[in-house]
């Protein structure tokens, strides 16, 4: 069910996010923006099924559109083109981008009214925690 995903998040808390873009190749000046942003997640669906994620920040919003289980090419925040996939695995929201040979996995999760986002590049975990605005 995604419905429990629906709404707008406020980031409260990030631990090793810094780490987690250098191993995905975010560039220093890119990095640096992204420690500093807090975003608003915000997540909607609409009648087609068609989910909508938006990520704002005082430098930039980004949005994607997606269907569930159906890969979709991604410009991801920091620039990389990948290519994305969504799936529900055990009430986790489970995305899934491949670029360049490489893969990344972001797991959104919601418990006690929390939204928790681990993204995962090979041995580095970052976890954010964000809480309903």
């Amino acid at each position: 069910m995604v419905e429990q995903f629906v709404g707008t998040w406020t980031l409260t808390a990030s631990e090793n996010f810094d780490e987690y873009m250098k191993a995905i190749g975010v560039g220093f000046a890119t990095r640096q923006m992204g420690n500093m942003a807090k975003p608003n997640l915000v997540i909607s669906v609409d009648d087609a099924g068609v989910i909508s994620m938006k990520s704002e920040t005082t430098f930039k919003t980004t949005e994607i559109k997606f269907k569930m289980n159906e890969e979709f090419d991604e410009t991801t925040a920091d620039g990389r083109q990948a290519k994305t996939t969504f799936a529900l695995e055990n009430g986790k929201l489970v995305q899934k981008q491949t670029w360049e040979g490489k893969t990344t996995t972001l797991e959104r999760e919601v418990q006690d009214g929390k939204l928790t986002a681990k993204c995962v590049m090979a041995d580095i975990v970052a976890v954010r925690t964000y809480e309903k605005a």
